[in-house]
């Protein structure tokens, strides 16, 4: 009972501590930041030290992005050695690197010593070459040449985001050597939920997991009740592919190897969750045309990552007004189709994109494949089809009523129908093609998909407009 009473006390204080903090939606309190501000103001490093030795790293993070530039690098500078480097994972680019540019390299080695060499991995990984040497000539030689190992492999693999601290032992140990092992060293990392078994040349055998080793006695040999690494993961493994095998296997943890089979590291479940946020993040931002723009990123930054992608909106904008440039004899008689032609268009480009989002995202995590290809396609156009007469019924009926012409009403209705199957069939066929091409769907099918259904649907609608009307 008073172990109980210990843990509610506990639990109660973390709460009021976080009702100090944060409002009823998560948000830093603007006391908080005052009195932060107030603190950072006066250099008064004691009460800076007891207002933030008690976050976690990502609420850390959060007052990080919460401060001013000029504030977030006084904050790092007071703290000195008591600052949580961890916290600088949890923060955009733009403020990492601009906490980092502002440190001295020989404190960021400093620093780097008491991470775990994933979160070391992900400072460095964004200082430029010069820096990143001058800091692992400062560290002790086998964290640098573990650090070193994981910055040799490209960006978003495996080898990026592995911790390369793990515990191994060879087949040959009794369970109780290695129970005596896990107790003794010092070095061993905080926390694991396996026990890697390997080779005198450091290939991977196999794996023990924690309970399995609670549960056998101590006289029974490693290789009687180890288990093969079904889930290895190669160290070149894009982190994304990583992330699904995670997802499909329940995995918490698991091994990364070299090319030759060697043990080099461990890819944890924290660390894939971010994996999965950063990769969805990156797919909604490139569906939007805006790259991999992130809050804290400069006026001209942001906009010179913005301005490509509108370039080729406005040339595919100049392809769909000659459409209707094609048609202007028509627009002059007949002044309701200006006024009309924007429904087609929006309605198309809606419905493409609601069929474009659902299959760029299948694509990604890789639901939609050749096998259900053509079951997926005849869905989505008969969707289309139908959406396509429901609306063309409603707006068919409104346009009629608006401007007293029921011509005018059954050719936008069909206009209507042939646009929206068009949007379903563009919407799902250019992401598939753009996909069979290597080319990144997410970035490319929305311009494509928009351009598909305004093109479509202004040359339907004043297509048939010219035709019933005989407008020459």
């Amino acid at each position: 009972m008073e172990g109980q009473d210990e843990q509610m006390t506990g639990a109660r204080a973390v709460e009021e501590r976080r009702a100090d903090i944060y409002d009823e939606d998560g948000v830093i309190l603007s006391s908080f930041l005052a009195q932060i501000g107030a603190a950072i103001a006066d250099r008064d490093t004691l009460t800076l030290k007891r207002e933030v030795d008690d976050l976690h790293q990502s609420e850390l993070g959060h007052l990080l992005e919460a401060l001013h530039p000029e504030q977030r690098r006084a904050l790092v500078e007071l703290l000195g050695k008591d600052f949580d480097f961890s916290a600088l994972t949890e923060v955009d680019e733009a403020i990492r690197r601009d906490i980092v540019d502002s440190l001295p390299n020989a404190q960021i080695a400093q620093a780097v010593q008491d991470l775990d060499s994933d979160d070391a991995v992900y400072i460095l990984e964004d200082l430029d070459q010069e820096d990143q040497d001058e800091i692992l000539s400062q560290l002790p030689f086998t964290e640098r040449i573990r650090l070193r190992r994981s910055l040799d492999y490209p960006e978003e693999t495996a080898g990026r985001r592995m911790q390369t601290e793990f515990v191994a032992v060879p087949p040959f140990w009794t369970i109780g050597q290695t129970i005596d092992y896990m107790r003794e060293d010092n070095n061993l990392p905080d926390r694991f939920s396996q026990i890697f078994v390997i080779d005198p040349s450091f290939k991977l055998l196999g794996a023990i997991d924690l309970d399995q080793i609670l549960r056998t006695k101590r006289s029974v040999k490693v290789e009687e009740v180890m288990h093969e690494t079904r889930h290895a993961i190669p160290a070149t493994m894009d982190q994304e592919e990583a992330a699904r095998e995670f997802e499909q296997y329940d995995l918490l943890s698991a091994a990364v190897v070299d090319e030759n089979e060697r043990l080099v590291g461990v890819l944890t479940i924290d660390d894939v969750v971010d994996v999965i946020q950063q990769e969805a993040e990156e797919d909604l931002l490139r569906m939007g045309g805006v790259g991999d723009e992130e809050l804290s990123d400069s006026i001209f930054s942001t906009s010179r990552s913005r301005v490509p992608w509108l370039l080729v909106n406005l040339l595919t904008a100049f392809l769909a007004a000659s459409v209707i440039g094609l048609f202007d004899r028509t627009i002059e008689h007949i002044v309701a189709l200006a006024v009309l032609m924007p429904i087609v268009a929006g309605m198309g480009g809606n419905a493409g994109s609601q069929t474009m989002t659902v299959t760029v995202r299948a694509l990604a995590t890789r639901d939609l494949d050749i096998y259900n290809a053509g079951r997926i396609i005849r869905r989505e156009i008969g969707v289309g089809f139908i959406n396509g007469i429901i609306f063309a019924i409603l707006i068919g009926l409104v346009a009629a009523a608006w401007f007293h012409d029921r011509n005018l009403g059954g050719i936008i209705a069909a206009a209507m129908i042939i646009n929206m199957f068009v949007a379903a069939l563009a919407g799902i066929l250019i992401p598939l093609l753009l996909d069979r091409f290597k080319i990144d769907p997410a970035v490319a099918s929305a311009v494509f998909v928009t351009t598909v259904t305004d093109v479509v649907g202004f040359f339907a609608f004043l297509g048939l407009a010219t035709w019933w009307f005989g407008v020459r």
